[in-house]
């Protein structure tokens, strides 16, 4: 079918404006990157925007080089992958008997689940019960608390209510139970919703802060939020050493490089998983 003109114009304006945007948001990121790249004289001139000013990568080779912050990169990379596993397992054979009419407290479950949305914990309380439960200066602190989301075990149960009935029933016929039919039938025809929750889930814990700064006081197990924080606020007093005059880089670019040192992975995952994350936010939104 021919496109009219009406939607070949709609198709280039609507085009044009996600490209701006596009633009727009790349714009602090692009001028993170060079404010890494610089040397330390332009920076501290504010004469730094979207290109490096006295190319040197010093600040990247502090960056790579110190101990301590691949040890919280390391540490940020188990709790990440530990924590999307362990999530999207839990919200699948939570959201898969959700997602059925015949369990009679699948709605009552999912009411009180929609609750914690909007009823949060108090901070206090909180934070006293996950000390009581020896979570302090733990790296399971890191994992557990994020393993669970209202909103993400939503989007599943959504997903597996749309899930064709006959292809389930025909495992049934062939003796697969429940949680086999879950694991062996649902699960793997379901990659564009696990993609999307697990991208979800991996994201929030790689990015946390406020929960770790609540529970970890040792140095040894900071994830790379905090490592990034505390170079920021020591001026590069990472490993014992201040930052010197004698060297082409100062506490603003080594904040910068180790901000792109901390999404650069983020970034490189998400065109493995962007086809799979488009169609799963789709298809997890159509019915409640």
């Amino acid at each position: 079918m021919k496109e009219s003109r009406s939607d070949a114009v709609f198709a280039g304006v609507l085009t044009a404006i996600m490209i701006l945007f596009a633009v727009v948001a790349l714009i602090p990121l692009v001028n993170v990157l060079s404010l890494s790249l610089s040397s330390k004289v332009p920076v501290e001139m504010n004469r730094v925007n979207l290109l490096p000013v006295g190319l040197t990568t010093d600040s990247w080779s502090y960056i790579i080089g110190n101990e301590a912050m691949w040890r919280s990169f390391g540490l940020t990379v188990f709790s990440t992958v530990t924590g999307v596993v362990l999530a999207l397992f839990l919200n699948a054979i939570m959201a898969y008997p959700l997602s059925k009419t015949r369990f009679k407290p699948g709605r009552t479950i999912m009411i009180l689940v929609v609750g914690t949305m909007i009823f949060k914990a108090p901070t206090v309380p909180y934070f006293l019960t996950l000390r009581s439960y020896g979570l302090y200066n733990s790296v399971l602190v890191l994992i557990l608390p994020h393993i669970l989301s209202a909103y993400n075990l939503a989007i599943m149960r959504t997903f597996f209510k749309q899930f064709p009935s006959e292809v389930e029933e025909a495992a049934e016929i062939d003796g697969c139970g429940s949680f086999q039919t879950l694991i062996r039938i649902v699960l793997p025809s379901s990659k564009a919703v696990l993609a999307t929750v697990g991208l979800f889930y991996g994201v929030a814990i790689w990015n946390q802060f406020q929960h770790p700064m609540m529970f970890i006081s040792k140095t040894e197990l900071y994830p790379l939020q905090l490592k990034i924080r505390q170079l920021i606020n020591a001026g590069g007093d990472i490993t014992g050493m201040v930052v010197r005059s004698n060297v082409n880089y100062n506490e603003t670019t080594l904040g910068a490089a180790a901000v792109v040192f901390a999404i650069v992975p983020v970034v490189a995952v998400y065109p493995w998983l962007q086809k799979y994350f488009a169609k799963g936010a789709m298809l997890g939104s159509v019915k409640g």
